[in-house]
């Protein structure tokens, strides 16, 4: 768990990246290059805030052999703060000299196939500039920071951010995560209202931990109360990015209370026969 301080200090840049950061689309340029050879090689890799998305957490834990939950456990932090409606995950860099990652070494990322969207992304940023400051519009943004050689490197190239997104296959992981960022940006989050703490397990359990809430909808009566159909359930049961959309779909359900997910016929006449009302129309 880290502090408020450390989390003010991020919003604290992400203020500043909307204010003064020069403003790139996909065509625009930059120079970059990112190898063995250079001499920060790895520098980039300690003492970082690597915010993780739910694509990011299924991709290492299926690299790392295990559950999305010994993932939370044992890699990751969560910075919350009074202001905040639900918490972030973070990647945990270890409590040693520089603060490393914790799959850093010598010769490089240990898990580069499955390196996290941040890290893939680097050193171009993407932004949302949302609220007082500006507009709702996204804007790609290049980070220049003094520990990087890679903008003058010998063998740095021009890239486009378009280019440079595909080639480090970071489109995969904006598609995979589009369903988690229509969470993260609804507008129930700028509203007055509290989250309850079985809201805000819900939300945790359809964004983060998927394995347990793949265990919930398969192994509970989930499937006896709501309807999904049979080869919907079998992709979930295999596909991540299909457990990623089942998990998007029931936190709009359960948590914002939108008709993602279509409540059985017969469970609904049972409850309104309890409550001794008529079954509501159009079931």
């Amino acid at each position: 768990m880290t502090d408020s301080t450390d989390f003010e200090a991020i919003e604290g840049f992400r203020e500043q990246i909307l204010q003064e950061y020069p403003r790139l689309g996909p065509a625009d340029t930059f120079t970059f290059a990112c190898h063995p050879g250079v001499t920060c090689f790895n520098d980039c890799c300690g003492d970082v805030n690597i915010f993780l998305t739910p694509y990011d957490i299924l991709r290492l834990r299926a690299r790392l052999g295990i559950t999305t939950e010994e993932f939370l456990d044992n890699y990751t932090i969560s910075p919350f703060t009074k202001k905040m409606k639900f918490r972030v995950v973070m990647l945990k860099m270890k409590d040693e000299g520089r603060k490393p990652c914790p799959f850093v070494t010598e010769q490089g990322c240990s898990v580069y196939e499955d390196r996290p969207w941040p890290c893939r992304m680097y050193p171009v940023g993407s932004a949302q500039s949302h609220g007082a400051v500006t507009t709702d519009e996204d804007f790609y943004f290049v980070l220049q920071e003094g520990h990087c050689h890679g903008h003058e490197d010998s063998q740095a190239r021009e890239w486009t951010i378009g280019d440079w997104i595909a080639d480090q296959g970071a489109d995969e992981y904006d598609e995979a995560n589009r369903w988690y960022r229509d969470i993260v940006t609804h507008p129930f989050f700028r509203g007055p209202e509290e989250m309850s703490p079985q809201k805000m397990e819900m939300l945790e359990m359809g964004c983060y931990d998927l394995d347990k809430f793949k265990r919930f909808v398969l192994e509970s009566p989930f499937l006896q109360r709501f309807e999904v159909p049979a080869e919907r359930v079998e992709q979930i049961k295999t596909d991540d990015k299909e457990l990623l959309r089942f998990g998007a779909e029931w936190v709009r359900f359960a948590v914002f209370g939108e008709p993602t997910i279509k409540i059985n016929k017969a469970v609904l006449e049972a409850k309104a026969k309890r409550m001794g009302i008529d079954p509501p129309e159009n079931l």
